[in-house]
């Protein structure tokens, strides 16, 4: 799995920009995938449902009409526990697409659990009651013992660490701590004789699937496959007793892995590292400033009772949208989901989130000192998204550096070269709260990040003092008409962002207006807008230092935790 899953998200941002804006899930949870499945990014992804009318049409021209076709086309049903079904026949393949997303990620943990979604999201590919284990009966009860052991282990642990500041431990806490070790290792050795491994994607991979996958972002957690569509029971089976019955098998095992991905991920990776302290310095109150993959303190210190206490809050069918695409028949698919899905309880609905950013009033500034070329990020704080202003930003964001004669690229990377490169994010880390507009850049020696950041500045200003010319604006839309032609080929595409929409913006025809609100931005609207946003006391930036003599591993970060 990757770190903001999707979306242990920054949704490997900086890797996505520079390979074009055609993103399944562009900006919305990762910190894929920076940090993130990430959620994945939501500026062009915010408009790839769309493509499902050029595939209808596969005219351009007919784009409006080809949109009011797709709303006509998704069946979209409620069962009695709250779980939503969302599905569009395609019959050209005899194959269907699946997404199962919900509605929670990193801003749903509490203080001391950091990195929960995450860290779920790795167990639920361990199996239930039925899959993933070779007698389900034997190996209960040795689990249940071993977790209790793991715990209580842990626990002596953390108070023997603090009780020996001041005072050397007694042969008897050793004892003890010894006999725990102990019983731990043979517990775990016997829990391992029942486990299948990889059961289930071995299950999957037998009878055609494709693509399994998961991601957690800040906003959501999302689940993937492509299959035959006559593996549609199979999948309904496996997927509806994962819900209800998951086990969480070799779960210290499963953490261990989780904290070396986020080694290499953020404590390993310059970037990562830099975003990561950048996006808490942005947020001091929000929990969009927490790490997706969460803080290794806390990641060493969640227990299977932490994992499966979140689970039950969280993974309810009431919190759950899936988006079916492919070869099928709705009613056949219904009668399906009803027998499988429809016998799994409602769970009770979790509190809203209530924690609100204050406005920041002061620019804030951050240094990370890494053994790495040095770069710099950039983040003014925005609205969340549905804001008539958050439109005004993606087109802010494609003006700036979308393709090789946006405004930064031309100018920072190929005409004054200072610069070996620019990208810009209207929604990082997630959407569903106010947010921020990145801008980040690596500079060319021997040119500075402080040069960069001047000349970044500099074009900023220009947004509010210079109106974007009509054919800039022109081109904006036709990329982002090539980017929907682009980017929904599949069913899978198309599912991502049914599934998407309607747990970001509770309804999945938002993707349908997305393009409609684009296309009124006016010149007077960015002007409007970078002079509100675009000051010093709404901006935090984060700079990279160069120092030698330190461990250099250079990977992209991510604002989705991915698998």
């Amino acid at each position: 799995m990757t770190t903001e899953s999707l979306l242990v998200s920054r949704e490997a941002y900086l890797a996505t920009r520079r390979s074009r804006r055609n993103t399944d899930v562009k900006k919305s949870g990762r910190h894929p995938s920076v940090q993130s499945l990430a959620l994945s990014t939501l500026h062009a992804s915010r408009f790839t449902a769309l493509i499902v009318a050029l595939a209808l049409s596969l005219n351009l021209n007919l784009l409006h009409a080809a949109s009011s076709g797709l709303a006509d086309r998704v069946v979209e049903q409620k069962l009695t526990n709250g779980l939503t079904i969302l599905m569009v026949e395609r019959h050209q393949t005899p194959v269907v697409s699946l997404n199962m997303t919900f509605g929670v990620g990193g801003v749903n943990e509490q203080v001391g659990q950091t990195g929960l979604a995450h860290l779920y999201e790795h167990m639920a590919f361990k199996g239930t009651r039925t899959v993933g284990t070779k007698n389900y009966e034997k190996e209960r009860p040795v689990l249940e013992e071993w977790y209790r052991v793991g715990t209580e282990l842990e626990q002596r642990q953390r108070e023997l660490a603090r009780k020996s500041q001041e005072r050397p431990a007694s042969p008897e806490d050793q004892a003890a701590i010894e006999g725990l070790q102990k019983r731990f290792t043979e517990l775990q050795e016997k829990a391992g004789q029942f486990v299948a491994g990889n059961e289930m994607a071995l299950l999957y991979q037998r009878h055609g699937g494709v693509g399994l996958n998961a991601a957690t972002g800040k906003d959501l957690t999302r689940y993937m496959i492509s299959l035959p569509a006559n593996r549609l029971p199979l999948w309904a089976a496996l997927e509806a007793d994962r819900m209800a019955h998951p086990v969480l098998r070799e779960f210290y095992k499963e953490r261990g892995v989780v904290m070396e991905e986020r080694r290499l991920r953020n404590d390993d990776s310059p970037s990562g590292l830099l975003f990561e302290t950048f996006t808490s310095a942005a947020f001091r109150a929000h929990p969009y400033g927490i790490p997706t993959i969460g803080w290794e303190s806390d990641i060493l210190s969640l227990t299977p009772a932490d994992t499966e206490a979140f689970f039950k809050a969280y993974y309810g069918p009431g919190n759950a949208t899936i988006a079916i695409v492919g070869d099928i028949n709705p009613k056949d698919v219904m009668t399906l989901i009803e027998q499988t899905f429809g016998k799994i309880a409602a769970a009770p609905p979790q509190p809203p989130i209530v924690t609100v950013e204050p406005p920041q009033r002061g620019e804030r500034r951050v240094e990370v000192e890494f053994d790495a070329e040095p770069s710099v990020a950039i983040g003014f704080h925005k609205p969340a998204l549905g804001h008539p202003d958050d439109y005004v930003f993606d087109v802010i964001d494609a003006v700036l550096s979308d393709g090789l004669t946006s405004r930064l690229y031309a100018n920072l990377v190929r005409e004054k070269r200072i610069a070996a490169s620019v990208n810009s994010d209207s929604n990082y880390p997630g959407v569903l709260a106010p947010n921020l507009f990145v801008l980040s850049a690596t500079p060319l020696a021997p040119h500075t990040t402080a040069e960069v950041e001047a000349a970044i500045y500099a074009e900023l200003e220009r947004l509010k003092t210079e109106p974007v010319s009509a054919k800039e604006l022109e081109k904006v839309l036709n990329n982002l008409d090539a980017d929907l032609v682009r980017a929904l080929r599949s069913n899978g595409g198309l599912a991502s962002q049914l599934a998407l929409y309607q747990t970001v913006a509770r309804d999945w025809r938002y993707a349908l207006k997305a393009r409609d609100k684009i296309a009124a931005v006016t010149p007077a609207d960015i002007q409007r807008v970078a002079a509100e946003y675009f000051i010093k006391s709404n901006r935090t930036v984060a700079t990279l230092v160069k120092k030698a003599g330190e461990k250099n591993v250079a990977t992209v970060p991510q604002r989705e935790v991915a698998r």
